[in-house]
């Protein structure tokens, strides 16, 4: 059984940095693509960043130029660099993957930015 286990969330001040691992167990295989979603409260979910088996990345509006995603296949770990953290960042961070039409999420990390 696939399982995908986030870890790296916390408490952060405004301007800060935190950075985020996924990682999977269960799989022989490597991901086609590797997503970081979040969801505050109140608000709908949204795609974070994303990063293909080829190392193509994609990120939302509100992270473009702070926030970084990358792979290492090896470890079977996506993570996510965030940098100049801001309040509206405070989110629960959700990776998910997939392999061809398999989708596998995880539980998700809290990641509260206040001063």
């Amino acid at each position: 059984q696939v399982q995908l286990m986030e870890s790296g969330g916390g408490l952060v001040q405004p301007g800060g940095s935190l950075t985020l691992s996924c990682t999977a167990s269960g799989n022989s295989f490597s991901f086609n693509v590797m997503r970081w979603y979040r969801q505050a409260p109140e608000k709908k979910r949204e795609l974070v960043a994303l990063i293909t088996d080829d190392g193509s990345t994609r990120y939302g509006p509100s992270v473009k130029g702070r926030f970084a995603i990358t792979r290492d296949n090896a470890k079977n770990t996506v993570y996510l660099q965030m940098n100049s953290l801001k309040a509206e960042d405070t989110a629960i961070y959700t990776c998910n993957a997939n392999k061809d039409l398999a989708l596998f999420w995880g539980q998700g990390t809290q990641v509260t930015v206040s001063s």
